[in-house]
């Protein structure tokens, strides 16, 4: 049995899912007209309560879309050292928009409205960048899938409006936050100026992001994303495998959430195990003894038919996903307290 824990990426369409895509209605969507895109636009705005969506190849790209919609070059962009706008998207901050980003040491990826205030440069001081955004990551990725309180996005929305910054959210995982935490699209939705989702993690959609804002940014993302190349033709058929996800696959995260934490559990009376960060969502990340090498562990796991994978520093990461079913969870569950570490 192989078990690829490795990244909520992995993961294949479900037989309804394919049958959604094959069945698709497509067009040109470079030029509009592929209805299914159109479609998943549509829903994802009314979603949150936003005016307009544009459909993306990757997160990446809207993300890198929506921080240049929000600054001009030369500005400095505000944001916890572990955002994947700063580790995890080559350096495109920088390339594609000219922009700095200030760096705050937050919680397990998580920053406070005292931190933000902080961290803005004094406008009329020119020597420095000026700042013009913050950007938040919910769930944090190398933060072990914590999630944001609505309360604490509501601080931070009051200190970028009162000193006239934009405000972004990378909401890559923002579906295993809402499950978590009881929340709503539209909460978000009235907070952030943009904000980006995933079809591809937790949702099980093969490939796909989404960036929702006002219908004039919209329009001038459209052209940013023809300028990165992620316009599509019959783009339909990846538009559909979103839409079914976004009608059956959100509320069953809560399954890959539980998965995550009951490997937690075991992993914590493990004597070859650190620690443990606390598990709110599908990601794990946990901590082998120092005298341990990490690669050796990874081999360990492997060796039994379980992929997982390396953050550095003695620090390993699990993630939970569609794919991830229950007779693979018990057999893991099984196989942890007799690994010979």
């Amino acid at each position: 049995m192989e078990i690829n824990l490795v990244s909520d990426t992995v993961t294949k369409p479900t037989q309804e899912m394919l049958h959604a895509m094959f069945n698709a209605k497509v067009g040109d969507d470079v030029y509009k007209q592929d209805p299914t895109i159109n479609a998943l636009e549509e829903k994802v705005a009314t979603m949150f309560g936003m005016e307009a969506a544009l459909f993306f190849p990757s997160g990446t790209m809207a993300n890198q879309t929506a921080l240049k919609l929000n600054t001009q070059p030369g500005d400095e962009i505000i944001c916890d050292k572990w955002s994947h706008i700063y580790l995890y998207e080559a350096g495109g901050t920088a390339f594609n928009s000219g922009c700095s980003l200030q760096l705050i040491d937050g919680n397990r990826g998580m920053i406070s409205a005292h931190q933000v205030k902080n961290a803005i440069n004094d406008p009329e001081f020119f020597h420095a960048p000026l700042t013009s955004l913050v950007s938040i990551e919910n769930t944090t990725n190398k933060g072990g899938g914590a999630c944001y309180d609505i309360e604490t996005l509501k601080e931070i929305k009051q200190v970028c409006t009162q000193n006239n910054l934009k405000y972004h959210l990378d909401g890559a995982r923002i579906w295993n936050a809402m499950v978590a935490k009881g929340q709503s699209p539209r909460q978000f939705g009235e907070l952030f100026d943009t904000i980006s989702v995933c079809l591809s993690k937790g949702l099980g959609a093969p490939v796909g992001s989404v960036l929702i804002s006002d219908a004039k940014t919209i329009k001038r993302a459209l052209r940013i994303r023809k300028v990165f190349g992620g316009g599509m033709r019959q783009a339909g058929y990846l538009a559909a495998a979103g839409i079914y996800a976004l009608d059956n696959h959100i509320d069953r995260l809560a399954e890959d959430h539980r998965r995550a934490k009951e490997l937690g559990y075991i992993l914590k009376q493990l004597p070859w195990v650190a620690s443990v960060e606390p598990v709110e969502t599908n990601i794990l990340i946990f901590s082998v003894q120092p005298y341990l090498d990490e690669k050796i562990i990874i081999q360990k796991f492997k060796d039994k038919g379980i992929h997982i994978s390396a953050m550095g520093h003695g620090k390993l990461r699990i993630v939970t996903h569609l794919d991830y079913r229950q007779v693979m969870h018990e057999y893991v569950l099984n196989i942890l307290p007799k690994l010979s570490v």
